[in-house]
């Protein structure tokens, strides 16, 4: 299977917004922080996340991004088909060309897998992970060490200008 880094990253930020979306609009350096994905590279994903419409961005400031639907309505195989991310696992990306410009002997149980691996992916939404005990605790965890991160920042420019 070829989901890579773009894929799960993208699934990893939809998920952190959507926990998060109860505090309004999520910035991507909040969710970079959370989730430790680089904020440029997230600037590339949510570009496309939003040219397919799944989040919006709100400007100014307090500004960042919100789903564009509810979570419900979003799921997995939608997210990572935005960023074109390709869940396949046939050698020939489906093209059926995979031995010397024919079908393999196995294409048809590949083609089948990746079909399985999307339908999987359709039913599982944005909301049902967000519902998972796990996930939340998870969450919260992360929650606690982004803001620990804060406080000792602060505390270093606190304690470098008082000096």
């Amino acid at each position: 299977m070829r989901l890579t880094t773009k894929g799960r990253y993208a699934v990893t930020a939809m998920l952190d917004l959507s926990i998060n979306a109860g505090n309004g609009p999520v910035s991507l350096n909040d969710i970079s922080q959370r989730q430790d994905i680089s904020l440029s590279y997230l600037e590339q994903l949510f570009s496309k996340l939003r040219k397919n419409e799944l989040v919006k961005s709100v400007r100014g400031p307090g500004g960042g991004y919100q789903l564009s639907r509810d979570d419900s309505d979003i799921d997995m195989a939608e997210i990572i088909n935005a960023v074109s991310e390709s869940i396949d696992t046939t050698k020939c990306q489906g093209a059926g060309d995979c031995q010397n410009g024919s079908i393999c002997l196995t294409h048809h149980l590949w083609q089948d897998l990746s079909e399985q691996i999307h339908d999987y992916l359709s039913n599982i939404s944005l909301s049902d992970l967000v519902s998972k005990k796990e996930i939340n605790q998870i969450a919260q965890d992360q929650h606690a060490r982004h803001l620990e991160k804060l406080e000792r920042s602060f505390d270093t420019i606190a304690s470098s200008t008082s000096q």
